[in-house]
């Protein structure tokens, strides 16, 4: 009777959060003006079901922000930078995103532990605490590997257009518009802070701070570099991409070496005794063997 009430409550509790939630993304609430802010940025680049999800955790937001403390909010403000600001992600979307999953983790949780489903209930626990951590983490490895990618490409055409006799300044804001993707958007805004007054050396520092990658910080050394010792610009650049692509292939050919003990582990540890398996098996059925004599039925 206690279990079936306190089934019974968590259950009250799911449904009234659910409606609860609802009622606030149809009715025009009246919303802090950074969380506001925050809710107009990634509109056009969230989903439904996020920009949902983001309204129904909006109150609670500065909440989650203010029990998490300030080291470990400038952390993952650090972590979205990196990942740059997926769907429209912000600190304060983050928060809500935590409020919310997290509600719903701790009530999954309780209501599968007490029908004894323990290992659905961690499950759904483990939702609730990481999985707004598990897409932040894909979207930065996904835009690192995806500018590593893109970036000595970028260098050997640029070097070209500024060899034909355009200044830095505008052979850069000239390719970078022929891209797309995470480094071209990485280049417009570094762009944007040198026309609002910035200094090129310190918005090319800004630069390399929102990006965690070995090559972004090799190209904005090489250039403050070449800057310092008036080295040709040319030259620094195809210097540059040839060097990116030689530490491209040295990692590539890391990655294999790593892959082969892999594959010989999974190979050892379960197909060959699979295998096995399947092969005595298929001869002791195929033996004729009456197994009614071996136990003695």
């Amino acid at each position: 009777m206690g279990i079936g009430l306190l089934l019974a409550t968590a259950m009250a509790l799911a449904v009234a959060g659910v409606f609860a939630g609802v009622r606030m993304y149809r009715a025009e609430t009246k919303l802090p003006a950074d969380l506001a802010l925050a809710l107009e940025v990634g509109a056009t680049r969230t989903g439904a079901v996020d920009s949902l999800v983001d309204r129904m955790g909006m109150r609670y937001a500065p909440a989650v922000l203010r029990l998490m403390g300030p080291k470990l909010v400038a952390r993952y403000r650090r972590r979205i930078d990196l990942a740059g600001n997926p769907g429209g992600l912000t600190i304060d979307r983050y928060a809500a995103r935590r409020a919310v999953y997290g509600f719903l983790g701790a009530v999954g949780f309780l209501v599968f532990l007490l029908r004894g489903q323990v290992l659905v209930a961690l499950l759904l626990l483990a939702f609730g605490a990481f999985w707004t951590e598990v897409g932040i983490w894909s979207a930065i490895r996904i835009r690192k590997d995806e500018i590593e990618r893109t970036l000595p490409d970028f260098l050997d055409v640029l070097a070209v257009v500024v060899s034909a006799g355009l200044g830095f300044r505008q052979a850069l804001d000239r390719v970078s518009g022929r891209y797309e993707g995470p480094w071209a958007d990485e280049l417009r805004i570094t762009l944007r802070q040198m026309d609002l007054g910035m200094s090129r050396r310190q918005a090319f520092a800004e630069l390399r701070r929102r990006n965690d990658s070995e090559q972004v910080a090799m190209f904005v050394t090489a250039l403050q570099q070449g800057e310092e010792l008036g080295a040709p610009i040319v030259d620094t650049l195809v210097a540059l991409a040839k060097d990116m692509r030689r530490t491209d292939a040295q990692n590539a050919r890391r990655k294999a070496a790593r892959a082969v003990p892999r594959a010989t582990l999974m190979i050892t540890t379960f197909m060959v005794p699979a295998t096995l398996i399947l092969l005595g098996a298929g001869l002791l059925l195929g033996s004729g063997t009456d197994f009614g004599t071996l136990t003695g039925e």
